[in-house]
């Protein structure tokens, strides 16, 4: 039997995990600093929450979601993003009534099912920031803040943040018409998808990947040219946000984002013509789902572009040390004395290990030195007869005979830091 994982997924292997650990903690500690809070929400989720919140004409709902009945018959998704079900937590467990705003942060697997290329996998991993609560343009700022910062810190150049407006609904209503004119006369060449989008919401059409389709709507009018006097002034002040925070952008048009809840404020940060984050305000998501009118902006980015951005970009992950101390022994009462010794130096903060192999002294050095040991310790009958153990800093290679204790181990090896 050839078992293998499935196709656009990807096993996380342990010479890889440090890397998603350092970005990981890295990301965790910037939205500390911001005042975010984690959640963590269910792996799947009752269907109708995208549908209603992501939206019945979007591709993630229309081609990509992992939809299946349980055995009580129940509609079932496997997650398809991050943001819908952090509002349906905030919504149930009625976070609403606490003091605002209400900043959260979470990473979760994502789950869709789309063609398998370079950073885009069918299970992928997203870190993702909410903040509920606040309708000011200042908001939207922190937010991209936090991406911009992030990227910048990881050591990745080049950025460039894209930013749009998309007004809200009734802003969208008139421009609807005028898009449906502009596409009337090319209702034919459209997708079979974006012919029913030309009934449902014809804005989603400006986001089809469709060759065809992108080609009509090359010339489309523009959203940001027909907002509201209200939805301008909250961009025009987002701009002055980000200048007084010096954080560059460039105005995006076309910039839609593929998700129905957006309103206002959408942005994408892209390098090197790849997005690494996207986001933006959607203030009637929380309403749709069941809570109060209540205003929210967030984003989320794809841990696994990220880390492929690092690599593209030659930003160098250090890799831990995996072990302090390896404690070589020599017969069965020495490797009884390792184990204990080992079991002390852990509980006192060391990475230690032991032989479980069985090997040869030899053997055992060389594999000390194969797994970066900084340090080796050997222990036989001679070092037992005397309670002195015989430990070797590996990379300058001093050795030095200690007593066979575990407080005195732990000063060598702090002082040969």
């Amino acid at each position: 039997m050839d078992l293998q994982a499935p196709k656009g997924t990807k096993d996380m292997l342990p010479m890889e995990a440090y890397k998603w650990h350092h970005i990981e903690d890295h990301l965790k500690t910037i939205a500390h600093e911001y005042g975010f809070r984690e959640i963590r929400t269910p792996m799947f989720e009752s269907t109708e929450l995208f549908t209603r919140g992501v939206g019945e004409t979007t591709d993630v709902v229309q081609k990509e979601m992992y939809t299946f009945l349980d055995k009580g018959e129940r509609s079932i998704t496997l997650k398809a993003e991050g943001t819908a079900p952090a509002v349906r937590a905030f919504v149930e467990s009625s976070m609403y009534a606490d003091a605002q705003p209400t900043k959260l942060y979470y990473f979760t697997p994502v789950f869709r099912y789309e063609n398998v290329q370079k950073g885009r996998l069918r299970q992928h991993h997203q870190f993702g920031v909410e903040l509920f609560g606040s309708e000011e343009p200042s908001a939207d700022a922190e937010v991209i803040s936090i991406a911009m910062s992030a990227f910048e810190q990881l050591g990745i150049t080049g950025l460039t943040l894209k930013i749009n407006s998309i007004g809200h609904p009734e802003c969208r209503m008139d421009y609807n018409v005028k898009l449906k004119e502009f596409l009337t006369p090319h209702y034919e060449d459209l997708c079979p998808v974006c012919q029913e989008r030309f009934h449902k919401n014809p804005m989603r059409i400006l986001d089809c990947k469709e060759r065809s389709c992108q080609l009509i709507v090359k010339n489309a009018p523009l959203i940001l040219d027909h907002i509201c006097e209200d939805c301008n002034a909250h961009f025009t002040n987002l701009k002055k946000y980000l200048e007084a925070m010096e954080i560059p952008y460039e105005v995006d048009k076309g910039i839609v984002r593929g998700l129905d809840y957006y309103s206002k404020t959408v942005f994408e940060i892209v390098n090197k013509d790849i997005t690494v984050c996207g986001g933006g305000r959607y203030d009637y998501l929380i309403e749709e789902i069941g809570g109060p009118k209540m205003p929210a902006v967030g984003f989320g980015l794809g841990l696994e572009r990220l880390l492929m951005t690092m690599a593209d970009e030659g930003v160098e992950i250090p890799e831990p040390v995996r072990f302090d101390v390896f404690i070589a022994s020599m017969g069965e009462e020495a490797a009884l004395k390792a184990a204990s010794v080992a079991h002390k130096l852990r509980r006192m903060g060391l990475k230690v290990d032991i032989d479980h192999m069985g090997k040869k002294l030899k053997a055992q050095m060389k594999y000390a030195n194969k797994v970066g040991s900084r340090f080796t310790m050997i222990l036989g009958e001679d070092e037992l007869a005397r309670s002195t153990a015989s430990l070797k800093n590996m990379e300058s290679g001093e050795q030095v005979e200690v007593k066979l204790s575990a407080e005195e181990i732990m000063q060598m090896v702090h002082r040969g830091e």
